[in-house]
């Protein structure tokens, strides 16, 4: 009996801390879709994931300055560098589902601010959905792709 309890915690550890790796699967540098930016997604101190504007493609704006975040609903930060922005916030790695959720994508390109859950097909893809009310269905999906390093 008590070789089975040994056996059977050992079996456990193994089991969590696969799970918990699983967890940090999303964590790195992703190209979004158009392929004009770069955000890393990190693991928090509160456990939780976010992910932050790293890379633009065409960092300045038409006067050649930085690229600010023009279309935020606060005034207050409509001068803030793009480059920096928290794009993803708040998300939690839910085991049983495989998805990271409860959390919220902010658009730069309209300042608007979405509920969203992401999933990945492997470990170089990365599904975000951003959704309004509540309703999983209704939103717009994007793909990110895996890079290895911060662009120059």
């Amino acid at each position: 009996m008590r070789q089975f309890t040994i056996t059977a915690g050992i079996i456990l550890l193994f089991a969590l801390k696969g799970a918990f790796g699983q967890s940090d699967r999303v964590v790195g540098i992703w190209l979004t879709e158009k392929k004009t930016s770069q955000v890393e997604i990190y693991k928090t101190a509160a456990g939780t994931y976010e992910g932050k504007l790293v890379w633009l493609e065409e960092p300045l704006d038409e006067n050649r300055r930085p690229k600010t975040d023009k279309e935020n609903p606060d005034r207050n930060l409509r001068n803030r560098p793009l480059k920096g922005t928290i794009l993803l916030k708040d998300f939690e790695y839910n085991a049983r589902a495989t998805e990271w959720k409860d959390g919220t994508i902010y658009d730069p390109e309209n300042g608007r601010t979405y509920s969203a859950y992401m999933w990945m097909d492997d470990n170089n893809t990365l599904n975000i959905k951003g959704f309004v009310m509540g309703m999983r269905f209704m939103g717009r999906s994007t793909t990110w792709t895996r890079e290895g390093r911060v662009r120059n």
